[in-house]
């Protein structure tokens, strides 16, 4: 599959594959964040998936390709829940998987991988640094790699979350206007692009000011590397658009917003005080987008509240009004 031949039949298909295996997460409601937000917000609470992010669709998917194909293990990158994806997706398949991941990636993601099996290898903080491990290891050990923005299957999967929040809207008897997802390497934004073709609704990107990979990318006409700066939101890290994701999200996504580091803490503090939500930074980066620019794109706005992996002592530091961690 290439980027010019998927499309949202594609979409309908993940969903039918992964039926039974990932949780139908709910969308939550809340009249305080309507209230800011102008608009009627659909949350949808992947924060609830297995592994606790919807970086769990794609990688079952992409695992279930390769072990029908007779793989002896699988080995990725990820800033954290691809990774631990892959690692409860290669469990279910009884494969070894090694992931790579930064060196100060958070401690609940390691232990999270860790506990599903899988091996752990720091990398950097790098995209470019993470990415040659993997293929070194691959090398030494010939596992398959599930690339977290590259690989078709694992943009299938994640579009998956955005079709079931569109789905779950329509059954209420209305219809989104727009949808807002995190971007980091772009796997959610692509999803999200092919699971609304045809729908009529719009899907705006949200990714931290810090590291505007999409942006960027759209600006110059092609993926491009951006200074790495630091931000609160360790699973928008990645500081180069992938091509497939790009190639996707250039001729559907509507817009992109870039958000500031003290908007993504009170985002993720408004989840938590008025939707009672524990939702990491990258899902805040999307509701923070939403309650500044929902009313620009109409009165019913879908969230993908893509992940709650998040540190206890991240939550405890944001929840007291410091957001901004060195």
């Amino acid at each position: 599959m290439t980027e010019a031949s998927l499309d949202r039949s594609d979409v309908s298909r993940a969903e039918r594959e992964l039926t039974g295996r990932v949780w139908r997460t709910p969308v939550v409601r809340c009249d305080p964040l309507d209230t800011i937000a102008g608009a009627r917000l659909w949350l949808k609470a992947e924060n609830l998936q297995r592994g606790g992010s919807f970086k769990v669709r794609g990688a079952l998917l992409a695992v279930d390709e390769l072990a029908r194909a007779g793989s002896r293990g699988v080995i990725a990158q990820s800033t954290g829940n691809h990774a631990i994806a892959v690692a409860l997706a290669a469990r279910e398949h009884r494969l070894p998987a090694t992931l790579v991941l930064p060196r100060d990636a958070p401690s609940t993601k390691i232990q999270k991988i860790r506990d599903a099996g899988a091996e752990v290898v720091t990398a950097g903080t790098l995209l470019a640094e993470r990415t040659a491990v993997v293929e070194q290891l691959r090398e030494r050990h010939g596992y398959e790699t599930v690339d977290p923005y590259e690989n078709p299957r694992v943009v299938l999967g994640q579009a998956t979350a955005t079709a079931e929040l569109l789905g779950q809207v329509v059954a209420e008897g209305t219809r989104l206007d727009a949808v807002f997802v995190p971007v980091g390497g772009g796997s959610a934004v692509a999803g999200a692009c092919l699971a609304a073709s045809g729908s009529g609704t719009a899907v705006i990107g949200a990714e931290p000011e810090a590291v505007p990979a999409l942006t960027t990318a759209l600006r110059a006409g092609r993926p491009v590397t951006v200074p790495a700066r630091h931000t609160i939101a360790d699973g928008l890290r990645p500081d180069r658009i992938g091509a497939l994701p790009f190639g996707l999200a250039r001729r559907s996504v509507t817009s992109v917003v870039t958000v500031s580091e003290d908007t993504i803490a009170d985002a993720l503090r408004s989840a938590f005080l008025h939707a009672r939500l524990v939702i990491e930074p990258a899902a805040a980066t999307a509701l923070a987008a939403a309650l500044s620019h929902a009313a620009e794109y109409g009165g019913e706005v879908g969230v993908l509240l893509s992940g709650g992996n998040i540190e206890p002592s991240l939550v405890a530091a944001v929840l007291a009004g410091q957001g901004r961690l060195a």
